[in-house]
């Protein structure tokens, strides 16, 4: 369905400084950085689209909005942890502790955290907990 987002950033340094620890937990892998335009990439690791970007908007500065959001999909509920508390640990701030949330479905567990720019973003496993006889 999609090509690419684009998230828009005021400070690539900051921002590169915390996408890539949350894209490595996520499991997507770099596809560039260009210091030069302040743009950087990752693909999705099965795919080389859609990807996800980020830079300085080509009109000046970013604008941040209430409502928007990018929502990043976690191979399992360890992930979704794991990309929270490395958002949380490299300058995001918490929007949602992981957890479930069977309102949106009996399935989603999610977590949500903004960037240092104030983006909104996501991530969410929709698959089934694992029962405890698939750990034996």
């Amino acid at each position: 369905m999609f090509s690419h987002l684009f998230v828009g950033v005021t400070d690539f340094d900051r921002a590169l400084a915390f996408y890539t620890p949350v894209m490595a937990a996520l499991k997507q892998p770099h596809r560039f950085t260009d210091p030069t335009s302040q743009r950087a990439g990752w693909q999705s690791a099965q795919t080389v689209r859609p990807l996800f970007l980020i830079g300085r908007p080509l009109e000046g500065e970013a604008c941040f909005g209430n409502g928007q959001m990018t929502a990043f999909m976690a191979a399992s509920r360890a992930m979704v942890d794991e990309v929270h508390a490395a958002a949380l640990s490299h300058g995001g701030t918490c929007e949602g502790e992981p957890g479930p949330r069977p309102q949106y479905h009996p399935n989603y567990y999610g977590a949500y955290f903004r960037d240092p720019d104030g983006n909104k973003l996501c991530v969410v496993c929709h698959e089934a907990e694992p029962s405890s006889s698939e750990g034996v």
